[in-house]
């Protein structure tokens, strides 16, 4: 049998797999001083966007809401807002109005350009204010 914090950092490291942390992940400090054998896990609290997205994770849908995708028709960069049957509807890295794409299309963009492309709208937001 696995100790609690084996499985919470088995926990830990499957949700990051799929793109989820939860930031108050551990072993419940109340159960894990008493003589129970096992303590509880406490998942603790996350914000909105993560609630969603592990709710994404849960139902199977590929690519999850929150994640990052290269709409392979055109090469724009948005990340997935909800999933609308065989569809998902993106919003732009870098500003803009959301627009949907096949699920097919929706390609697995690159962590560094996503952070390229938020650079340059960031620079250019800062620039015009």
């Amino acid at each position: 049998m696995r100790s609690t914090e084996d499985v919470v950092e088995l926990l830990r490291k499957a949700l990051a797999g799929v793109g989820v942390v939860l930031p108050s992940l551990g072993v419940d400090p109340v159960t894990g001083a008493s003589d129970e054998p096992f303590a509880l896990v406490d998942l603790g609290r996350c914000n909105v966007r993560t609630a969603e997205r592990l709710a994404s994770v849960l139902r199977g849908e590929r690519p999850a809401v929150g994640t990052p995708v290269v709409d392979t028709r055109d090469g724009r960069l948005g990340e997935v807002m909800e999933h609308l049957g065989k569809v998902v509807r993106l919003r732009p890295v870098a500003g803009g109005g959301a627009w949907e794409c096949p699920v097919e299309s929706a390609g697995p963009a690159a962590p560094e350009e996503v952070l390229r492309t938020r650079v340059r709208w960031m620079n250019r937001q800062s620039a015009g204010a």
